[in-house]
Order: C-alpha cells, then sequence, then structure tokens
C-alpha cells in the first residue's frame, strides 16, 4: 500500500552522497586503510577490492572490511586506517552539503516532520562529518550502525531504530527513507517504510534504484519537499 506522501511524519535521509558531498573520499581512504594491510595501489588485489568498496557504498563500513580482509584482526586494523584517514580529509574541509540540503531539512521540520541522519560510518567519523558542517544541532537525532544493534544498510535496523526513538511516526508507512544507494533503499523497503526514494547525487543510479524496490528516483535530496 502507498503512504500518501502528506501523511509521512519521520524522514530518515542517508549523509554521504545524499545530504553530504564528500568528492570521493571513502575511495580515497580506502586506498589509505588498503596500503595499511599491504594492498598496493595498481595492482589486480587493490582494483578488485576498490570495485567491491564502489558496489557497496552505503553499507557498513566494517562489513565491508572484514569482507575484503577475512580475518576480525585484519578487517579491525583496515576500519580504523580508514576512519583515521577519512576523519583528516574531512578536517581538511574537503566535504560540503549537497546544494539545498541543510535548507531540505530546514523546511521538512517547519512542516513538523521529524529528519533523522543515518551513515554506514561509524561513530566516530558520522561525528566528525557533523562538525565539519556545523549540523550537530540542525536533527534531533543521528545514528550510525552502532546505535542500531550493529548492523547496518541493507538491514532495516538503523531505520526502525529512528522509527522507535523519536515516536514521530504512528505506523512505519508514515516513514520516507531517501538515500544514493541501492543499501539505503533496501532498508528502508525492508523497513515497510511508506515512501522510499533514491537521489542521483552519489553512488548508484536508477537501475539499481529501482531494481531494490524504490517509488522514486529524485535528481537530489532538494526535490524531497516537493515531493512531500
Amino acid at each position: 500500500m502507498t503512504t500518501p506522501a502528506h501523511d509521512i511524519r519521520l524522514v530518515v535521509l542517508d549523509m554521504a552522497g545524499t545530504t553530504v558531498a564528500d568528492g570521493g573520499l571513502v575511495e580515497r581512504a580506502f586506498g589509505t586503510a588498503a596500503q595499511e594491510l599491504g594492498v598496493e595501489p595498481g595492482t589486480a588485489d587493490h582494483d578488485e577490492k576498490l570495485s567491491y568498496v564502489r558496489a557497496t557504498m552505503g553499507e557498513s563500513k566494517i562489513t565491508v572490511f572484514r569482507h575484503l580482509f577475512g580475518d576480525e584482526d585484519r578487517a579491525q586494523r583496515a576500519n580504523t586506517a580508514f576512519e583515521t584517514a577519512y576523519g583528516e580529509l574531512v578536517d581538511g574541509g574537503l566535504i560540503a552539503p549537497i546544494p539545498g540540503a541543510r535548507e531540505t531539512i530546514e523546511e521538512l521540520a517547519a512542516t513538523g516532520r521529524t529528519v533523522v541522519l543515518t551513515t554506514g560510518f561509524s561513530r566516530v567519523t558520522q561525528d566528525a562529518v557533523l562538525d565539519a558542517l556545523g549540523w550537530r544541532d540542525l536533527v534531533p537525532l543521528t545514528l550510525c550502525p552502532a546505535d542500531a544493534g550493529g548492523r547496518g544498510r541493507p538491514y532495516p535496523d538503523m531505520v526502525l531504530e529512528a522509527f522507535l526513538r523519536t515516536r514521530s511516526a504512528d505506523a512505519v508507512r508514515q516513514i520516507a527513507v531517501v538515500g544514493d544507494t541501492s543499501y539505503d533503499v533496501l532498508s528502508g523497503v525492508r523497513a515497510g517504510a511508506g515512501l522510499v526514494a533514491g537521489v542521483r547525487t552519489g553512488a548508484h543510479g536508477d537501475d539499481a534504484f529501482r531494481e531494490a524496490g524504490a517509488g522514486h528516483v529524485l535528481d537530489s535530496v532538494a526535490e524531497l519537499p516537493t515531493l512531500l
């Protein structure tokens, strides 16, 4: 059953690629993490691992590293190196809001809707991004996989955690989920969200969104208020 757009009470938005433009910092930070684990740039192994990182944008980063490096110790080492490298790039001023993102969030809040920001990054990385943008007080709640029991996208856990914590919606069909990857879309579909949309400002495109079950594809998050 499709939920009337005007009945949406909770809006769950992804960060990097959806509300935040990071200019490919994930790939740069991955390169640093890969070298830490002895994977040299230009090798077939590096190219294969980078392709996997690109394909799984939106998924919890520690889950990605567990797949790439096998044992838990190597995965944790890679994840720590990634977080450090990404944090340094963020501190260097290399991220910015997607045009219109802050205004969109403020407009949604002004209409009485609750907005929650989610990420596949760790809390320390998420906080670094929020601080760099001056977004600490922009929304009432931000979530990373650890805040939802450890499972990130494509599981529905962060969306459902937002639903439970904010108590801003009476039913999951009053939730909208918006992101730039098929993993964002899948998490919304699995959570039973009434509106699930992909945006063309990040990692994945229309075909991936539709295949994952998106009901809408937007040029950017700035189009969301009009849709609602």
